[in-house]
């Protein structure tokens, strides 16, 4: 057991239930390992200047440690300087703020689990089809690698068509919207590659809405969107789990507080999950099983 390092995580947002999960799993995790964790997240949806303020606050209270999901790749710098120089350990996960020089960031390759994930999706649509996309929130660092990805995959079917995208800001009220606009501008859309499940899960909604159907993917691993899978709604996701993330960075903290090594960068796999293997994620936040340290990483 650790001795009681009180620890300070920040996520994006409180709407996006990835983040919701990731506070309930850090929690769960530092608790098991004799720690104190408080969490935090803008009440407006990953705004800058909201999370600059928690973190400011989270800075004066002197923590052991600070794990940080960024809403913007450098609004937040001034202040994550301050936290480097106080000597107290930063863990990124999630996302970075690439200028600044954190104990560790725990991620997992955006590129290329959009491209999977979307391979997927082209290959249930036979190689042809007309496909939407839904990005995310333009500022977020994830949002970028994400479309890339997409388009990546996209390229290795001559068969699809990349007829329309649109910013659905990582939100389900957002990808709701986007989508609902696109059905407007499209008579046929086949498929729809959303950056994350909350969007996806509005795309489904707009889709039903309008009387419409499209498979959809996604990317989270959210229990709301494993429902979805196991029910028939949605194809597919991928398991970039903001829960497991985080709960990486959680030991990434306390190894480094106790004087053990821990690597720049610890990027974990992420996997498609679809009809045939979501059974093994369809669990709530609560019950999910947490990682250990040795299992995530490989490391000893």
């Amino acid at each position: 057991m650790a001795r009681n390092f009180r620890l300070h995580c920040l996520t994006k947002n409180r709407t996006n239930p990835a983040y919701v999960g990731a506070q309930i799993g850090a929690a769960r995790l530092a608790d098991s390992l004799g720690c104190t964790l408080v969490g935090a997240a803008p009440a407006t949806p990953d705004d800058p200047g909201e999370q600059i303020a928690l973190l400011e606050e989270a800075l004066a209270s002197r923590p052991d440690a600070i794990l940080i999901a960024p809403v913007h790749t450098t609004a937040l710098d001034p202040t994550l300087r301050k936290v480097v120089y106080a000597g107290i350990p930063l863990v990124f996960f999630v996302a970075s703020a690439p200028a600044i020089a954190a104990d560790t960031f725990v991620t997992a390759d955006n590129r290329t689990l959009a491209a999977a994930v979307a391979g997927r999706l082209f290959e249930h649509l036979g190689g042809t089809g007309e496909v939407a996309i839904l990005e995310g929130l333009p500022q977020s660092p994830t949002a970028a690698p994400r479309a890339e990805g997409f388009r990546a995959a996209a390229s290795g079917f001559p068969g699809i068509r990349i007829v329309d995208s649109a910013v659905g800001d990582y939100q389900h009220a957002g990808g709701r919207l986007a989508m609902a606009r696109m059905l407007e501008r499209h008579a046929r859309i086949d498929g729809v590659v959303a950056a994350n499940d909350a969007m996806a899960l509005g795309a489904i909604a707009a889709l039903r809405e309008a009387g419409r159907e499209a498979a959809v993917v996604g990317i989270n691993a959210m229990p709301d969107a494993i429902r979805a899978i196991r029910s028939g709604a949605m194809l597919a996701t991928v398991s970039y789990d903001a829960l497991s993330l985080v709960c990486t960075g959680v030991h990434a903290a306390v190894r480094i507080l106790t004087g053990r090594p821990v690597p720049r960068l610890l990027e974990l796999p992420a996997d498609v999950v679809d009809a045939g293997n979501c059974a093994a994620w369809d669990v709530p936040y609560e019950q999910r099983p947490l990682p250990t340290w040795q299992g995530a990483t490989g490391i000893v």
